[in-house]
């Protein structure tokens, strides 16, 4: 939850409460089924109390009243990283339209979904064992959640790096107080990207960009090397740039950053040692002999 969310619900006129003996049957199933039981009681008085903010209280007549409750309607909230359905109150603007409830917009957004899956999708769990991983949250909410199907996980996945990838080609690189640019390219499943990674004056290391291709094509170097400069990376004290030994790479480097710029091959075994015909004069050194 963000803070906008957050201060969303904090304003929220319900003062909600939790009769402990309603929820003493699902204490036997542990913590999570407890605590997701409890949610849910609160979710519902939650709705219930906006919805009398919104529109008054039930069975009162009133001549002013902007809206008219129309009983329920079926919906669902995410709970202990599931989707419960539920039974949200209902009612009809007499402007027209039906009456949006920010409690209700709350608990079922999507997002903590797409959260859980993509944590334990980057935890090696199987699209297939999802639902094997998840906490129990009782026999009675169990059969009113609905679990993601793998098709739905990997939806969710797809979506989620997607988002997280077009946040990282954009982001603002005018900040860093830049002294290395590392670019190499890297092979996965017989595809070949070229991965960025800035280092700045103070040692931090910061992924700022990933482009399918390789250090050979023009085109390819072409557009990372203008993304990252239109991305306002700093330059202008010069920049050590380690790379491969792709020619493209080299060429573009010298062509777009000019003198500013001081190329050097990496020489970095994989084993992580010195080659033989090669040695640092200082401990952080980068200039060849």
């Amino acid at each position: 939850m963000d803070a906008t969310e957050a201060s969303r619900l904090a304003q929220l006129p319900a003062e909600a409460t939790v009769a402990l003996q309603d929820l003493a049957a699902s204490i036997k199933d542990g913590l999570m089924a407890f605590c997701c039981s409890a949610g849910l009681v609160v979710v519902a008085q939650l709705m219930e109390e906006e919805m009398t903010a919104k529109v008054g209280p039930k069975g009162r007549h009133d001549r002013e009243r902007i809206a008219t409750r129309n009983g329920s309607a079926p919906g669902s909230v995410v709970l202990g990283g599931r989707s419960v359905l539920v039974r949200r109150p209902r009612a009809t603007k007499t402007s027209g339209g039906e009456v949006q409830l920010d409690s209700y917009a709350l608990f079922s957004d999507r997002d903590l979904l797409t959260q859980v899956a993509v944590e334990r999708m980057l935890a090696g769990v199987a699209t297939r064992r999802h639902a094997l991983v998840a906490e129990p949250i009782g026999e009675e909410l169990e059969r009113v959640a609905r679990g993601d199907s793998k098709s739905a996980i990997s939806r969710r996945f797809v979506a989620a790096t997607e988002k997280k990838l077009a946040e990282l080609l954009s982001s603002d690189l005018s900040g860093h107080d830049a002294a290395a640019l590392m670019i190499d390219g890297i092979v996965f499943h017989e595809c070949c990207c070229v991965v960025a990674l800035l280092i700045t004056a103070d040692g931090t290391k910061i992924p700022i960009g990933v482009w399918e291709g390789d250090t050979e094509n023009t085109t390819v170097v072409k557009h990372l090397l203008a993304d990252l400069v239109d991305r306002g990376l700093r330059f202008e004290q010069g920049l050590l740039f380690v790379i491969d030994g792709g020619k493209a790479l080299a060429a573009g480097i010298k062509r777009v950053f000019g003198k500013h710029a001081v190329v050097q091959r990496c020489v970095f075994t994989s084993a992580g040692t010195w080659p033989t015909t090669w040695r640092p004069s200082s401990p952080g050194a980068s200039t060849a002999s």
